[in-house]
């Protein structure tokens, strides 16, 4: 037999696939998993025909759950027979990881790959939602409320300068919002040494905490609202009383994520779709 015709033959390629696959990057929560089931069936049926693939960019959800990372997904992707794709992040803030996010998919051999972006990527959308949430606020005769965010602990990471521009806009606002993060700046020990200070306390009575994360998992149950060394817990000291929203799913009453406003998961479709129409032109 001649040796190129069976080496051809070896090496065929699938068909390619004339549609982009979509790939959705998700941090992961086992906590938070209702509103990522509650997202990949609206994605499901309004891209059907197109292949979807998930993928987590946490270690431990990975290997506790068995689920793929980016680069076995991306991998995964070629295999199947294509060549471009969509990257689409369900992070909140074009931070450090999702600076790693768009290194692996720009130097993945094989495919074009097209990273969406961020639900809060541009000044406008950051606008947009803040509109979104702002039926979650006491009113200034009502109470005091705290816009909860993730945060960096990096300080050289140029989202920190995001979350600055959120505390600004939200003090210029609004008369009775402060803005802290998990972790990084504007902290929450700054917001509550300014309630103290500045009587916060002695005006109002109850506080409301209002978290900018697409899941309420482990940081909104335990870093914010925990019984014990939580944002709750210290606010109780002062005497306030602490709340935060929360929704019903699945039978139970759990607190509420960006993921569960309809307006939110519209934004993050409008991200998916730009991406798309980009992947076709370029």
């Amino acid at each position: 037999m001649n040796r190129h015709g069976y080496i051809g033959r070896k090496m065929r390629q699938p068909r390619l696939k004339s549609r982009p696959a979509l790939i959705l990057t998700a941090f992961g929560s086992r906590r938070g998993k209702a509103a990522i089931e509650k997202l990949q069936g609206l994605i499901a049926e309004k891209y059907r025909d197109h292949h979807i693939y998930w993928c987590y960019s946490s270690e431990i959800f990975r290997k506790r759950e068995g689920l793929a990372s980016l680069q076995q997904v991306l991998a995964e992707a070629e295999a199947d027979g294509h060549r471009r794709a969509v990257a689409q992040p369900l992070h909140i803030f074009p931070g450090t990881e999702y600076q790693q996010i768009c290194e692996t998919c720009e130097f993945f051999p094989g495919m074009r790959v097209v990273t969406g972006e961020t639900l809060m990527h541009r000044w406008d959308f950051v606008e947009e939602v803040l509109e979104v949430i702002e039926h979650e606020l006491y009113a200034d005769n009502e109470g005091y409320n705290i816009v909860a965010l993730h945060g960096t602990p990096l300080s050289a990471d140029p989202v920190s300068l995001v979350y600055l521009g959120i505390e600004n806009m939200l003090q210029k606002l609004y008369p009775n919002v402060a803005t802290a993060c998990v972790e990084g700046i504007p902290g929450f020990k700054p917001t509550l040494a300014k309630i103290e200070r500045e009587g916060i306390k002695r005006r109002y009575s109850r506080v409301k905490i209002i978290p900018l994360m697409f899941v309420a998992g482990i940081h909104v149950e335990d870093d914010l609202m925990g019984d014990e060394d939580s944002w709750k817990s210290e606010l109780e000291n002062l005497g306030l009383e602490v709340s935060c929203p929360m929704v019903d799913h699945g039978g139970k009453r759990i607190f509420k994520g960006l993921a569960f406003y309809d307006e939110i998961i519209e934004f993050f479709m409008q991200r998916l779709e730009r991406s798309l129409h980009l992947v076709e032109l370029y």
